[in-house]
């Protein structure tokens, strides 16, 4: 299931903020914004996405879809849920197109600024230079 959301944030990087990224495995150690979107697989399982992206990042996306060269925490907050819709959303429709477990999503939901110290099943970190964004996935209960 991560292949479809990793799939999404790197067409997100090359469609959307138009730089050249890295792939990492493992998540961000930087103090970052952090949302969920809690997802409700077609095999009955629950599964909590969280995007987690340092404030630079978060700033590019601003800048990209707000031409703010400065934002504020809040607009920073909810740039971090418009990102976390907009990949999961795209990563929705690729799964439903390859017919890889589709799945349903609810409204993302900001969790916190700090550090990103969830337990997690998967998580992949993509780098435009040295801003980050981690994408990682937890099976919760139903």
């Amino acid at each position: 299931m991560l292949d479809t959301i990793k799939q999404a944030a790197e067409n997100f990087c090359i469609h959307q903020i138009r730089e050249p990224h890295l792939l990492e495995d493992g998540s961000t150690q930087k103090r970052t914004l952090i949302a969920y979107i809690d997802i409700d697989t077609q095999d009955n399982k629950k599964h909590r996405v969280y995007i987690a992206s340092d404030k630079e990042f978060m700033q590019r996306v601003s800048k990209l879809f707000l031409e703010e060269d400065e934002s504020d925490e809040d607009t920073l907050k909810d740039m971090t849920l418009e990102t976390a819709n907009l990949i999961i959303g795209s990563a929705k429709v690729i799964a439903e197109e390859t017919n890889d477990n589709p799945y349903t999503i609810s409204t993302p939901k900001f969790e916190k600024i700090g550090a990103f110290d969830f337990d997690v099943d998967e998580s992949k970190t993509i780098k435009v230079d040295n801003d980050e964004l981690t994408i990682a996935i937890k099976e919760i209960d139903a």
